[in-house]
């Protein structure tokens, strides 16, 4: 029996190593902050992904460009092409890479490092680590355990933050998940990316926070308030979140501490100490 290449669930976008079959379950979409479709767990690969779908860019700014999936598949979330002095990073990851996604990245100085913010969007790391000559793939080693793929690529760091050349750095928040991290990319007058761990709402002028988004359970005030305190002494005007269309375009640090507030009167509790931003 030929092995499944690479199985990609259909529901989170995670890939799994091959094997004579696909999983019976995925343990990402099982876990509560999660769901199993009401129609079951379902499977692709790379190969058919490619076959109907293809990665849109989209630039943002000077220097960064966002990644998508288009027609959209599993969760939908976006990728981000940051430049910098220091060698090009990918910020999140998507399940499909492409013949000419590569070519436009080699076009534009390669890529130095892959780094991702939660298990809900490890999806098909090694694939893109593979593609550029096996660049380290940094996630944090809280959540090693939902690693479905161990790709010898993978870099589990540890501790509060980590710094990826001179001008970004990761900083582990907590709450969606032990090790959930956001990246602040210091350039001109700094971004942060979200990821889920701030997660931008619809009105854009807020982010909020839950440990689980699409079944609905809230994170306790302990846990946004640290999120809080992690992201303050970083200065940032834009956010940008998960999705499309989910950007912050000012006063980051403002948003996220009213945000906070908001959360906090939401759940009857109060804030734990100052966000002030150095």
């Amino acid at each position: 029996m030929t092995d499944m290449l690479r199985p990609i669930c259909c529901a989170c976008g995670t890939q799994y190593p091959n094997g004579p079959a696909p999983p019976s379950i995925c343990p990402i979409c099982e876990d509560e902050r999660q769901f199993v479709p009401e129609a079951g767990q379902a499977w692709t690969t790379l190969d058919a992904l490619r076959r109907d779908h293809r990665i849109a860019r989209t630039i943002e700014s000077p220097g960064l460009h966002a990644l998508t999936i288009d027609p959209g598949f599993a969760i939908g979330q976006q990728a981000f092409l940051i430049k910098t002095p220091t060698g090009n990073v990918l910020w999140e990851c998507l399940a499909l890479i492409d013949d000419s996604t590569i070519a436009w990245i080699r076009d534009n100085g390669g890529l130095s490092a892959i780094a991702i913010s939660h298990p809900h969007f490890y999806t098909a790391f090694g694939e893109w680590s593979d593609a550029f000559g096996g660049v380290p793939v940094y996630l944090h080693a809280d959540d090693a355990e939902w690693v479905r793929h161990r790709h010898p690529a993978i870099r589990h760091w540890s501790g509060e933050t980590h710094a990826l050349g001179s001008e970004l750095t990761l900083i582990r928040c907590g709450g969606h998940f032990e090790g959930g991290t956001v990246l602040h990319w210091a350039e001109g007058r700094g971004t942060l990316f979200s990821g889920d761990i701030l997660q931008v709402v619809a009105d854009r002028r807020h982010v909020s926070f839950m440990r689980s988004y699409p079944n609905l359970i809230p994170l306790d005030a302990g846990a946004v308030t640290r999120i809080g305190h992690a992201v303050a002494p970083y200065s940032f005007e834009t956010i940008h979140g998960s999705f499309p269309g989910r950007t912050v375009a000012g006063d980051g640090n403002e948003v996220v501490a009213r945000s906070v507030d908001r959360y906090l009167r939401a759940i009857g509790a109060s804030r734990l100490g100052n966000f002030d931003s150095t």
